[in-house]
């Protein structure tokens, strides 16, 4: 009998310690985006800064469908912090949008991150000029889960037409302008920071255009919708014969409200007290201003308030 007792404490004993050594221990994940954008590469570098600064925090970047997708991941709680556009967050905040099924998701900003612009890109001799030049063509449009169709819908929208005009294919940004250069669709979209990874791997061996917008299109889109704004992707950005003017949304890292506060201020002073090796490190990093923090479209979390406020 004393056996049995003996043995069942030294369980409880052991449980009680591998119980608070995971709890204490949690890797958590950082929600991205398919590889061949930003995000992940971003996801990848947050996570380094994290592991790295933070004096305890594991984490580590995800593969996901995107933007649209990473609300929906924290709120399931299949990834604990995520990127996600600032148009998109709002959206989510108030279950509007492509969230009107998820209802309202409680997120917090933790920070600022670089921009995403709307590549629309075509191959250099090819007919297609505008968006309207789109009915009827083959698109790659991005992953289902991703920010790209809610912006490829917007201006799609401007030129009077709709996705039902297009024959969209739902594939990643590496997938979508490597068929674009193998003549299987005719146009490709991608909603990324720029010089994006997916693009630059094409151009290598084949040239491409931006597809423009009818005159006056963006101008009225920024109008509509104050979350977006111009954009100019530089000729030297991917060799082109003339620069590219597109839409612009901020990115941002987002959690749960149910995050600690000390996890997210852990978590956004490891980040933003080292934008320094950040920018070494990552190139989209270089566009990213701290100061934007304070101007975001939903509340930042109190751990980064903290921070931010100091």
């Amino acid at each position: 009998m004393k056996h049995y007792i003996k043995f069942f404490f030294k369980f409880i004993l052991m449980s009680s310690l591998l119980f608070s050594s995971n709890a204490f221990s949690k890797e958590l994940r950082v929600g991205t985006a398919s590889q061949g954008g930003a995000f992940y590469p971003v996801g990848q570098a947050v996570s380094n800064l994290v592991n790295k600064h933070s004096g305890g925090l594991t984490m580590v970047p995800i593969v996901t469908q995107g933007a649209v997708q990473n609300p929906k991941l924290i709120k399931s709680g299949e990834v604990d912090i995520a990127i996600t556009n600032n148009n998109l967050a709002i959206a989510a905040t108030k279950g509007t949008g492509p969230y009107a099924k998820d209802g309202k998701i409680d997120l917090r900003a933790i920070g600022s991150l670089h921009f995403s612009v709307l590549h629309m890109m075509t191959t250099e001799n090819s007919k297609i000029k505008s968006i309207s030049d789109l009915k009827g063509k083959r698109v790659a449009a991005g992953p289902a889960g991703g920010g790209t169709i809610p912006v490829l819908k917007l201006v799609l929208e401007l030129h009077g037409l709709t996705m039902k005009d297009i024959k969209p294919s739902y594939l990643s940004y590496a997938d979508g302008f490597k068929q674009l250069a193998d003549g299987n669709v005719d146009a490709s979209f991608a909603l990324s920071g720029y010089p994006a990874g997916a693009v630059t791997q094409v151009v290598v061996t084949k040239k491409l255009k931006h597809i423009e917008m009818a005159p006056g299109k963006l101008s009225e889109a920024i109008k509509k919708y104050p979350n977006y704004g111009a954009v100019k992707i530089p000729a030297d950005a991917y060799k082109t014969q003339k620069a590219g003017d597109v839409l612009g949304v901020a990115n941002i890292l987002v959690a749960s409200s149910k995050m600690t506060n000390d996890q997210a201020y852990k978590i956004t002073k490891s980040i933003y007290d080292n934008m320094k090796e950040f920018r070494e490190n990552n190139s989209y990093a270089k566009q990213i201003d701290p100061a934007n923090s304070l101007r975001l479209g939903i509340p930042l979390h109190p751990g980064s308030e903290k921070y931010f406020k100091k």
